[in-house]
């Protein structure tokens, strides 16, 4: 088993959608997905544009009402095997909660970024000398980290981000999820490659 943790603000929009999407998408290797915030509300519940959202994509409606939202703290940072943030704000926040734990911290579309830019066959080849899954992803986690700084970064670092919709129109809502789905759907694809 190996474990996914998704970060954002508020926990109430993003990293829960993060969160359910790649348990959605990875459910057959059964992995460990979890959320939390920088500045997490105490136990909220997802905001209803979010759970929306995520119904629409495929994710059981039990799923989005059972989601309460919690404060990052840095033993949520301990054991997952790849830390994936919705902005280099909330990967700042991760490095400085736990400095070690940088080189598995990713901004989700980041992550997307560098791993097209890595080999499959590199990917690959750093996974199936790992003795189990959590071992796995956080070899291809360590190779996709590697790309930074060897990938061309995008013309606008914001590119990296998943932008906030908290508080705003039902159209940031959707900008933000055609940000998020296509990144998280692309780590799935990678780490399916990898663990395959």
């Amino acid at each position: 088993m190996f474990e996914i943790l998704a970060v954002c603000t508020g926990n109430i929009c993003r990293s829960p959608l993060a969160e359910q999407l790649l348990r959605l998408r990875l459910s057959d290797l059964r992995p460990r997905v979890a959320s939390a915030g920088t500045r997490g509300l105490p136990a909220a519940q997802m905001t209803p544009e979010a759970a929306h959202i995520a119904v629409a994509l495929g994710v059981p409606s039990s799923e989005t009402l059972a989601h309460r939202s919690r404060w990052l703290t840095e033993q949520h940072l301990t054991s997952p095997d790849l830390i994936l943030t919705m902005t280099r704000d909330h990967r700042r926040a991760v490095a400085e909660l736990a400095p070690s734990r940088l080189r598995s911290t990713f901004t989700v579309r980041e992550f997307a970024r560098l791993a097209q830019a890595a080999p499959a066959d590199e990917l690959r080849a750093a996974a199936s000398t790992a003795p189990d899954d959590s071992a796995r992803v956080r070899a291809v986690a360590a190779v996709v980290a590697s790309y930074r700084g060897l990938s061309p970064a995008p013309d606008d670092a914001a590119d990296d981000d998943v932008i906030d919709p908290f508080g705003q129109p039902w159209s940031t809502y959707l900008t933000s999820a055609q940000q998020l789905t296509p990144a998280v759907d692309s780590i799935a694809r990678t780490l399916r490659s990898a663990l395959g």
